[in-house]
């Protein structure tokens, strides 16, 4: 069953529709990112304890002006969390596996 949102974008109202499928979501423990001048590449892959290499789920290629948009908008949700949770707890290099991890 496809769902779908409305959502305010420069004023304007836009119908996001999401599938069955892509709503279930991918998991991912680790992250890769690239760039270029003129876009960045975020690669989401899922590694497992003992295994030798990382399996990339889903890739989204995106302009800076969209990672900047991107990185504000987990600032700020990143932030209502933390408000209504509590702070998330990083491991430090020095606890996190080599293997693992962003």
């Amino acid at each position: 069953m496809d769902t779908e949102r409305k959502l305010t974008h420069h004023g304007q109202q836009i119908q996001v529709e999401i599938g069955e499928k892509e709503s279930e979501g991918i998991y991912s423990n680790f992250v890769l990112i690239a760039h270029s001048a003129s876009e960045f590449i975020i690669d989401f892959a899922r590694i497992l304890p003992g295994l030798p290499k990382a399996k990339v789920f889903s890739r989204i290629v995106m302009t800076p002006q969209h990672a900047q948009l991107l990185h504000n908008a987990l600032v700020d949700n990143i932030k209502k969390y933390e408000d209504r949770f509590g702070k998330i707890k990083v491991q430090s290099k020095e606890q996190t596996p080599k293997n693992l991890g962003f």
